[in-house]
């Protein structure tokens, strides 16, 4: 019997799903309600690539050897420390005759849920990739369930970027929904005041998208905070934050001033996009009273959000973005499409990758 969430792919332990089991069955047949893909490009979450860029110093060949290990170790590529993974492009091999996802043999497609929970054999040692980037170049083949969410790659864009944008087009969909129901609550209120909004890591793929969406749902006033100068000016010339500070978002009191003093007013709703850990409290110490923090990082320790919100007495909504909203992928597309700042940073991170 084929699962729709996939438990008959769950080696162990028995009885979790597949985000949770510590090995997953990739066997390439194909369950009648299953999709497999032939992969072409993986794309590690920022949180996972740093992670084993710091562990390794920068050593590509011992970042790529670990990816492999894990990836056959596992039957899935999720990183045993930041519990993240990643997503893929592909080319659909075969689609089982119960498949509800709607894919055909030939259609390219990027994967919308993550690789902690879809079964990955990687058969190339990785060798066309350097270990030196999120965007891993490969050959292989993942298997989908009747569950998972996957979108055929537009013909307009490069598979590259569009990629990178999918992998966080949770970020911006969700963002957009926190600001707009802000922006109705005032307006029922009859309140004047301007939504304000702060995106740690504004430079950043999620972070970009994030702050376009913000202004889209109607924001009135928002700050990209970046950690150095030249993420500062990348974002300025970008033109997509009506003002952007410099600030470690590690630092509550630094960052929670900085915002502050870039908006006048503590944030109404504060979006976390970096990929270190220890930005919980300055996120929650940048945000007013009824205000909304949303947190998009794999690196956020959700026991240190609470538990530091509870310490500083703060009444603030803490929202987990899971990486799904209804329309998530075409809204991200369009923003890319229509936004020359957002694709500029988006190309220059793929150049510098």
């Amino acid at each position: 019997m084929t699962s729709p969430v996939g438990l008959h792919r769950v080696v162990e332990p028995a009885g979790v799903l597949p985000q949770a089991a510590w090995r997953l069955d990739a066997s390439p047949v194909v369950g009648p309600n299953e999709v497999r893909v032939r992969v072409e490009r993986l794309n590690l979450d920022a949180a996972s690539f740093r992670q084993l860029w710091d562990k390794h110093g920068g050593d590509g060949d011992r970042i790529r050897a670990e990816v492999l290990e894990i990836v056959a170790t596992r039957g899935k590529m999720q990183n045993p420390v930041t519990g993240s993974g990643g997503m893929l492009i592909g080319t659909v091999d075969e689609a089982g005759r119960r498949s509800p996802l709607g894919l055909r043999p030939g259609d390219r497609v990027a994967s919308l849920v993550s690789l902690t929970l879809t079964p990955l054999v990687l058969t190339d040692g990785l060798a066309r990739w350097d270990g030196r980037s999120e965007q891993v170049p490969c050959a292989g083949y993942a298997i989908l369930f009747a569950r998972s969410i996957a979108a055929v790659l537009p013909t307009d864009l490069d598979p590259e970027l569009s990629l990178a944008v999918l992998d966080v087009c949770g970020a911006p969909a969700l963002t957009a929904r926190v600001v707009a129901e802000r922006v109705a609550q005032r307006r029922r209120e009859a309140d004047p005041r301007p939504v304000t909004v702060a995106v740690f890591g504004g430079a950043g793929k999620s972070g970009s998208l994030s702050l376009v969406a913000a202004r889209r749902a109607g924001a009135g006033r928002t700050v990209g905070v970046v950690p150095v100068a030249a993420e500062r000016d990348a974002l300025v010339a970008a033109g997509l934050a009506d003002v952007v500070a410099v600030a470690d978002a590690r630092d509550p009191v630094g960052v929670s001033t900085a915002v502050t003093t870039a908006l006048g007013v503590p944030a109404d709703v504060t979006v976390v996009c970096v990929d270190v850990p220890g930005c919980e409290h300055g996120a929650v110490l940048a945000t007013e009273d009824g205000g909304t923090v949303v947190f998009f990082s794999m690196a956020t320790s959700f026991a240190a959000a609470a538990l530091g919100a509870e310490g500083l007495a703060a009444d603030v909504t803490m929202v987990v973005g899971n990486g799904y909203v209804p329309g998530h992928a075409e809204l991200a597309l369009d923003l890319v499409r229509s936004e020359p700042g957002v694709r500029g940073l988006f190309a220059a991170r793929l150049a510098a990758d």
